[in-house]
């Protein structure tokens, strides 16, 4: 997929994802994203990563997600660790957190555990005269199809970006158990 984004030319996703992995590993955790952005004119490094065995198990995001001592514990090895390898040229903030509810979609193996769930894609191009699509989604081979009451195919080379959709339940019914009394 197509990943744009603010990013230092100098960084090397390759060599940062082989310092982080081990350390999310060693806390019972799976990197998902890494980003490295300008944001208020500082550089931020943002790790997500949800719970060890959670892409094989084609887990849920409710059961995919970490808590905040494991973001924490991650974070205070993973800082001198970056430090030592010294791989990113300028100061940044690190950031260690659960990619949430409305989790990015990077990879065919996303698309595939995630069949059948909303989702937003961001286009290189247009497809069907449109650069954003939001719908359930399915993968097969190179593309993924999103239905928004008709399908649409996508090839993988043509995402910017992705990620799953959360929509709040339907708005309880007048007068149900939940409404408050006057």
């Amino acid at each position: 997929m197509n990943q744009a984004a603010k990013t230092s030319s100098t960084f090397d996703r390759t060599a940062t994802l082989a310092v982080i992995e081990p350390v999310a590993r060693a806390h019972a955790a799976e990197v998902v994203d890494v980003v490295l952005t300008t944001e208020g004119g500082g550089w931020i490094l943002r790790v997500s990563v949800e719970r060890l065995g959670s892409a094989d198990a084609s887990a849920t995001v409710k059961d995919a997600a970490v808590n905040l001592e494991t973001c924490a514990a991650v974070s205070r090895d993973l800082s001198p660790a970056l430090d030592v390898a010294d791989l990113i040229a300028h100061s940044y903030t690190l950031e260690v957190g659960s990619p949430g509810v409305e989790r990015p979609l990077k990879s065919a193996r996303d698309f595939a555990r995630f069949a059948g769930q909303k989702a937003k894609l961001r286009l290189v191009t247009p497809v069907d005269g449109q650069k954003v699509l939001r719908g359930a989604i399915s993968a097969s081979g190179e593309t993924v199809t999103i239905d928004d009451g008709r399908p649409h195919e996508v090839t993988f080379s043509n995402i910017e970006s992705a990620h799953l959709v959360f929509e709040f339940g339907p708005a309880p019914k007048p007068g149900g158990k939940n409404q408050r009394k006057k």
